[in-house]
């Protein structure tokens, strides 16, 4: 990579001109676009070849960049000053005279907003006047990306610049709170809703399947590798591509290891990847042995159930 400073100021150049760009966040890598301006937004939704009537997240440096454009509550505050940078995602309510693109929202009246920990990508964001709408950079329901060549192996040519900041250290996309009245939990994420729970001090309503999407992450087909997914497996079949969480005593040609010690965060950070080196080494089917349903095991499951529906 050459200096950051000079890869931060050559992504600046391409966002200034609307196009979409890669950008690196702790969770997931992002493609990017300047959030006020119609035209590159809706570059975002055709190269990703997602639903128009699914809103996009919205990148900020700081509360005080986010305040020209959402209303602020106790809530938010209270999660802000415990989570943020991080991987957790706010939804809150647009303000009337904000510039955000109708497209971002879908018409809208809410916003979803995230402060990203990645060093590189907040100093990107510091040297922005606007804030960036910057969705998994993935082919909508395919697996999403945790390093830059990732970004290129789903674009290819059609994006004009990746801004490399190397592996996610996350590798698993924000959780969602929806804070526009009583909070709820619109996806599962990087972020263990208990911590959230015991910072605003009661438990909160999970919703992450309802009737009618609203944010990311919702769809019932999601993260997936194209090609079929078995979960809680004791033993796989022939031929088929077996992810473990534990190391076993048996070496097999097929075994993918996600974590050897039943590491959750490590298994979250290397489950993008390993669902993608699968895929690409030519297996036609996948089997999961059984998940820890806690903790972050909880989002790797979610990940896991909604790629089985390939």
């Amino acid at each position: 990579m050459k200096s950051n400073q000079s890869n931060i100021k050559k992504a600046k150049k391409y966002l200034n001109k609307n196009y979409c760009i890669g950008v690196p966040t702790e969770t997931v890598y992002g493609l990017a676009a300047n959030a006020y301006k119609n035209s590159a937004v809706k570059k975002i939704y055709n190269l990703k070849k997602r639903p128009k009537n699914n809103p996009l997240i919205v990148h900020y440096h700081d509360i005080n960049s986010l305040k020209k454009d959402c209303l602020i509550n106790d809530n938010f505050l209270k999660l802000y000053k415990k989570f943020s940078p991080g991987p957790i995602t706010y939804i809150l309510k647009l303000k009337k005279d904000s510039k955000i693109s109708k497209y971002v929202t879908n018409n809208q009246k809410n916003l979803a907003v995230r402060f990203p920990k990645h060093t590189i990508f907040k100093n990107l964001l510091k040297q922005l006047d606007y804030p960036l709408a910057a969705p998994s950079a993935n082919i909508t329901t395919k697996v999403s990306a945790v390093k830059a060549k990732d970004v290129k192996e789903e674009f290819g040519n059609k994006i004009k610049y990746i801004l490399d900041g190397g592996v996610s250290a996350i590798g698993i996309e924000s959780t969602i709170v929806n804070l526009t009245g009583k909070p709820n939990i619109l996806r599962l994420g990087g972020l263990d809703i208990s911590k959230i729970q015991k910072t605003l001090g009661f438990k909160i309503h999970i919703n992450i399947n309802p009737r009618k999407k609203t944010t990311s992450g919702q769809s019932r087909l999601h993260y997936s590798p194209g090609i079929p997914l078995r979960m809680n497996i004791i033993n796989p079949k022939n031929n088929e591509a077996f992810i473990l969480i534990k190391k076993r005593k048996t070496k097999l040609n097929n075994y993918f290891y996600i974590s050897y010690k039943n590491n959750l965060s490590q298994a979250a950070k290397n489950l993008y990847s390993c669902l993608r080196k699968i895929k690409n080494q030519g297996y036609t089917s996948i089997a999961v042995e059984k998940i820890p349903n806690k903790g972050l095991g909880v989002t790797i499951n979610d990940r896991l159930q909604r790629a089985s529906k390939f």
